[in-house]
C-alpha cells in the first residue's frame, strides 16, 4: 500500500550536483502495519558534503553501491505503492534526479503521494514542521535523526498515527488506487547488497590482517615503493581506508607476505626511533608520536621500547620525519565541508604565505580534505598525481611549522 522513504544527501539542491548518500524504504499496509524495510548507503562518487550532519564517512560510502546499481531494486520497492515521506517534495526531487542521471524516466514527481509534514496541520495542529516535533506531538518515541532508516521508521509510525486518526477509508484512499495504476518503465534489476552504517564504536580490521601469510619469508624484502607510500600515508599520522587499500595493493604487487610487511614496519619504526634520538633526548611528544605510529602499523608499545633500545637504524632513502613541511609559496587546495567554512581556511593559508588553488594540478603540494577518504574530483586527481591528502587537524600542525619558520 505505502512506501515510506527517507534520504540522506550531500546537500540540499540537485541543481548543485548534490547526490543521495543513503536511502531507506519502509512498507506499510492499509492498516498501518510495517511489512518490510530496506536501507543502504549509496556511493555518490563525489564529496559527501555536511558529514557533521548525516554522520556518514567516505570510508563507508565508498564501499556502497552506486545509485544506478540499485535503481532496479529500489524501483521494485516503490512501484505500485503510495509514496510517503516527511517533506515528500525534497525526497521526490532527489529520487527523480538520480533516476534521470541513470538515464531512466520515472513517474516519481508526478505520482500521487503523501507528505506527513503537509498532513501535520490537520492531525497535529500544535506541532512544528520537523519530524521530531510531529512525532513528539503524536506521543511517538524519539528516534535517531539524520539516519535514513531511523527517519523512515519514524515517518512510518507517524503515517500509522494519521491512518488511525483518519479512520477507514482515509481521505487519500483514491491516491492508493492512482499509485497502483502509475506506469513505471522496465528497469533492469541487478543483484545488489545493501551496505549499512557502522555501529557505534566499530573498529575497522587492521589492514595488515588482509595480507596473506606466505612462506618462506623474503630474506630482505624490497619494499622501497611500499615504504614511500607509507611515508605519505603517515604524514598526518592517520591511515585512511583509501591509504590502507593502497598499501595492501602495493604489498601484493610486490609479492610481500604479511610477515614481510611486518618486518618493514619494524624497520620503519626503528628508523623513526633513530631520528628521535639523534639529539640524545627523547621528549614526551616524540615518544607519543612513536607510540601513535606503532599502533597505525599494527605494532605494540613494547616494539617502540625495543626500537629505542636498538642501535640507530635509518632506512635508505626514507624521508626524515621532519623533512616534509610546507614552504611559503606552496600551492594547497581544500575540499569538503569544513568548520569553520572553507573560505576562512583559505584566507588563513594565504596569510601564512601559501598559495591557494581551486583545483588540483601537478603543481599542488597538498590537498586538505575534511575526510581524507573523500571521493571528490580533487581527491581523485591528488591520488592520481601522488599528492598527499591530509585532515585539517594535520594541516594545522603543518601550518604551525610553516609559521614558526617564517618567524
Amino acid at each position: 500500500m505505502y512506501a515510506v522513504i527517507d534520504l540522506e544527501t550531500t546537500g540540499l539542491r540537485t541543481s548543485w550536483h548534490d547526490r543521495i548518500v543513503e536511502v531507506a524504504v519502509v512498507h506499510v499496509d492499509a492498516g498501518g502495519r510495517v511489512t518490510d524495510e530496506w536501507c543502504s548507503l549509496v556511493n555518490p562518487d563525489r564529496d559527501l558534503g555536511p558529514q557533521a550532519i548525516h554522520g556518514i564517512s567516505a570510508a563507508e560510502a565508498r564501499r556502497a553501491p552506486l545509485f544506478d546499481q540499485m535503481a532496479g531494486h529500489l524501483a521494485g520497492m516503490l512501484r505500485g505503492r503510495v509514496l510517503a515521506a516527511h517533506n515528500l517534495d525534497f525526497d521526490a526531487r532527489f529520487l527523480h534526479a538520480e533516476y534521470q542521471r541513470a538515464g531512466i524516466q520515472t513517474p516519481i514527481p508526478h505520482a500521487a503521494g503523501l507528505c506527513t509534514m503537509q498532513l501535520a496541520p490537520h492531525f497535529l495542529p500544535s506541532a512544528g514542521r520537523s519530524l521530531h516535533d510531529c512525532c513528539r506531538a503524536a506521543g511517538l518515541p524519539p528516534h535517531q535523526a539524520h539516519s535514513a532508516l531511523h527517519d523512515a521508521r519514524a515517518a512510518a509510525r507517524l503515517l500509522t498515527y494519521y491512518l488511525t486518526a483518519a479512520g477507514s477509508p482515509p481521505p487519500w484512499a483514491d491516491a492508493a488506487t492512482a499509485a497502483a495504476r502509475v506506469a513505471w518503465p522496465a528497469i533492469d534489476v541487478r543483484p545488489v547488497t545493501a551496505v549499512h552504517r557502522h555501529a557505534a564504536g566499530h573498529r575497522e580490521q587492521h589492514f595488515l590482517a588482509r595480507l596473506v601469510d606466505r612462506l618462506p619469508r623474503l630474506r630482505e624484502p624490497q619494499g622501497d615503493a611500499y615504504l614511500d607510500l607509507l611515508d605519505q600515508a603517515l604524514l598526518d599520522r592517520h591511515i585512511s581506508a583509501t591509504e590502507a587499500e593502497a598499501l595492501v595493493a602495493t604489498a601484493e604487487n610486490l609479492g610481500l607476505a604479511r610477515v614481510d610487511v611486518e618486518h618493514l614496519h619494524r624497520t620503519y619504526l626503528a628508523s623513526l626511533a633513530g631520528i628521535a634520538l639523534e639529539d640524545g633526548i627523547l621528549t614526551a611528544d616524540e615518544r607519543h608520536d612513536l607510540d601513535q605510529v606503532a599502533v597505525l602499523l599494527g605494532l605494540r608499545r613494547a616494539d617502540v621500547d625495543e626500537a629505542l633500545a636498538a642501535p640507530p637504524t635509518i632506512v635508505p632513502g626514507q624521508r626524515r620525519r621532519d623533512a616534509w613541511q610546507l614552504q611559503q609559496g606552496d600551492l594547497v587546495v581544500f575540499t569538503g565541508a569544513m568548520e569553520p567554512p572553507r573560505g576562512e581556511w583559505e584566507e588563513e593559508a594565504r596569510a601564512a604565505g601559501l598559495s591557494v588553488g581551486s583545483n588540483v594540478t601537478k603543481k599542488t603540494r597538498l590537498l586538505v580534505a575534511a575526510d581524507p577518504d573523500t571521493m571528490s574530483g580533487k581527491a581523485k586527481k591528488a591520488r592520481q598525481y601522488g599528492i598527499p591528502i591530509v585532515h585539517p587537524t594535520a594541516y594545522q600542525k603543518l601550518l604551525t611549522g610553516l609559521v614558526a619558520l617564517a618567524v
